[in-house]
């Protein structure tokens, strides 16, 4: 593997909208059913569920895509579904991400893999899957490698997401090793083999500590036993590197000429554990293919891994997410008026107590100009303090079309720090600020003057409870659109 080492974690998660990925496995769909529990059956000793709401989410390899999608980068999504509902829901969902190029091959043989899981209390008390383990039919394994093939000469890293479903077998794992391998390409996968044999030829592999061993045969629980274990499947060439991921332990990153490292857990709450690994699989995947050294990209991975399973369901993360979770002290400069959610309501409480009023305004902000410039200080005079929510990339790209944002989340995000009249930016992953207005409850809501007060999004809830809706005045003929224009000329 060639890598560069970053000078810091802000020049890192800057660089992943650059990657293109391409990810190939097991794609599922996850459902959560969440109710409430206040009742044992007179049938049997079993509770009762009120089921309350239903969510499906893209699961497996699907939601490898996703996370690498809300990280701001574009994917490729290969696998195979069935002919039914559940793979229209599953490419409905997907097609919400539009840097995932989807090709799902339908194979009317075999159904689309939901595991269907039942949540009552924050508690997980059941899962039921939907699913076939079944080898691929020669067909739809010809119809996958004839579509790697073609897609591989566009991407920059390839991930083996197995969920021994039937899809990666093999012949099929090994072919596709191979053709990348002979394509100079970085593979990382996340195994579910009880043996790496078939994974040989792979750059990294990234087991949980059971997978780890389950197939070295040894017990994995300590620093010098998880090492032992990973070196049965590096001294036998099988991989250049493992990530272990290990739980409440963190993660180690074992190579084989090199002292392991041990990262410790950067979870602060565990609520859900689902797809964590998908996440720490597709940090990994953009930080190789930007270039990044291995332990650099595992730390962010890690921090990841921390932040989603801190939220319900099969979860994404950010990379705005991420630097505003990293500790105030050890944050880049740059990045420290950026702030998660719950930072940022510690903040507004802290302001608060002191008496000073919170003004609240949104937009993308991508290649900031005077219009902005205007905006920003209109919206500081009416108010002490000033946050401003800016759309993620992922965002952007829903509302704004695939070739924007020009400048990453991070790179807008940083420049709107260094702005005086800016107290607070916090990224939202939504359409819409809604939810941030409704969290936050600012003093002063502002728009632009393009707007009308009934069609400023949140305009409701601050006059529900005495709030203020002020429209900034415009500046004439700016806009990031004529900006771009202008460029391209």
């Amino acid at each position: 593997m060639c890598a560069m080492r970053y000078k810091s974690l802000a020049d890192l998660l800057n660089e992943f909208h650059k990657a293109r990925v391409l990810v190939l496995g097991d794609v599922m769909l996850d459902r959560f059913v969440y109710g409430s529990v206040e009742r044992i059956s007179p049938e049997a000793p079993i509770p009762v569920m009120s089921v309350e709401r239903i969510s499906d989410m893209p699961g497996g390899a699907a939601n490898v895509a996703r996370n690498i999608a809300a990280l701001g980068a574009q994917c490729v999504l290969l696998g195979v579904v069935g002919a039914d509902g559940a793979a229209e829901d599953l490419h409905r969902q997907l097609q919400a991400m539009p840097t995932i190029n989807i090709q799902l091959i339908v194979d009317g043989a075999r159904p689309t893999t939901v595991k269907t899981r039942y949540v009552a209390e924050r508690q997980q008390m059941l899962r039921a899957d939907q699913e076939s383990r079944e080898a691929l039919s020669a067909t739809s394994a010809d119809e996958l490698i004839t579509a790697f093939q073609q897609a591989l000469s566009h991407v920059d890293v390839v991930v083996l997401s197995d969920y021994a479903k039937g899809v990666l077998t093999d012949h099929i794992t090994q072919k596709i090793i191979t053709l990348a391998n002979t394509a100079g390409k970085t593979v990382i996968v996340d195994p579910k083999s009880r043996s790496f044999i078939k994974y040989k030829g792979a750059t990294v592999l990234t087991p949980n500590r059971h997978e780890l061993q389950v197939a070295s045969g040894l017990e994995c629980m300590t620093d010098a036993q998880v090492v032992q274990g990973a070196h049965q499947s590096l001294d036998a060439d099988i991989c250049e590197a493992m990530v272990v991921t290990r739980s409440a332990d963190g993660m180690s990153v074992v190579k084989k000429d090199t002292t392991a490292a041990h990262l410790h857990t950067a979870a602060r709450e565990v609520f859900d554990v689902s797809g964590a690994g998908d996440t720490v699989l597709a940090v990994l995947s953009l930080g190789l293919a930007i270039g990044g050294e291995l332990i650099d990209v595992a730390r962010v991975a890690n921090i990841a891994a921390g932040i989603v399973v801190g939220k319900p369901g099969t979860a994404t993360v950010s990379t705005g997410e991420i630097i505003a979770s990293v500790d105030a002290e050890t944050r880049p400069l740059t990045a420290e008026k950026i702030f998660s959610l719950s930072r940022v309501m510690q903040q507004v409480q802290s302001w608060r107590e002191r008496g000073l009023k919170v003004a609240f305004t949104n937009g993308c902000f991508d290649l900031l100009h005077p219009g902005h410039i205007s905006l920003l200080e209109q919206a500081r005079a009416t108010a002490d303090k000033l946050i401003v929510g800016m759309n993620s990339d992922l965002s952007v790209r829903r509302l704004k079309g695939n070739g924007r944002p020009v400048q990453s989340e991070i790179a807008r995000a940083t420049v709107l720090s260094s702005l005086k009249t800016v107290d607070a930016v916090i990224i939202f992953s939504d359409d819409t600020p809604l939810d941030l207005i409704k969290s936050l409850q600012p003093e002063v809501l502002i728009k632009g003057a393009d707007y009308t007060v009934d069609t400023v999004v949140g305009a409701d809830i601050v006059k529900s409870y005495g709030g203020k809706i002020v429209l900034a005045e415009l500046v004439a003929g700016q806009s990031t659109t004529n900006t771009i224009k202008r460029m391209g000329q």
